[in-house]
């Protein structure tokens, strides 16, 4: 098995998740077509239509993206992904994730996670969070979901470098 088993779908209080369809692309870019989001991200052209189509399309072969749904909107407010599941080691990252920004500083990305992780759970023992050193909102977020630094590393990107940092949750300590 490559990808996490994902359910039809993960419903919280104000949140509902499930998988990605070929259908929301429309309302799935009408949230991603904002530059504000990608500013701190690694893509940062992100917002435009044929970088996104190109993620979108990554994102539905992928199998493991997952929608995020306002219950009292019934809106697409945005997307997160598990990927790097590992079966033997009982791992499995969590990432490529954004929401719009009416759910920024809010409980939204907090409750996304806990859906996640509730559900990852179930398969492994450790929750992977990969973020750009440059990405201070992802760091804080991080930190309110409880995730650890376990180490950082620095690639080469673009003629320069970046900085990525590793954060992690333990079912243990969940």
């Amino acid at each position: 098995m490559h990808t996490l088993p994902l359910a039809a779908s993960l419903v919280s209080q104000s949140l509902e998740l499930r998988p990605l369809a070929a259908g929301d692309f429309e309302a799935l870019y009408r949230v991603a077509s904002d530059p504000l989001i990608w500013a701190q991200h690694q893509s940062t052209t992100r917002y435009q239509e044929p970088v996104f189509r190109q993620w979108f399309n990554d994102a539905l072969t992928a199998k493991s993206v997952l929608i995020v749904i306002d219950r009292h909107s019934g809106k697409i407010v945005g997307s997160s992904r598990y990927y790097e599941f590992n079966e033997e080691k009982r791992e499995v990252a969590i990432g490529y994730t954004f929401l719009s920004r009416e759910k920024w500083g809010g409980s939204a990305n907090k409750e996304l996670k806990q859906l996640m992780l509730e559900h990852a759970f179930q398969w492994v023992d450790t929750v992977w969070f990969h973020v750009s050193g440059q990405n201070i909102r992802s760091q804080r977020a991080m930190e309110k979901i409880g995730g650890q630094l376990s180490h950082k590393s620095t690639t080469p990107l673009n003629g320069g470098t970046q900085e990525k940092l590793f954060y992690k949750v333990e079912r243990a300590t969940f």
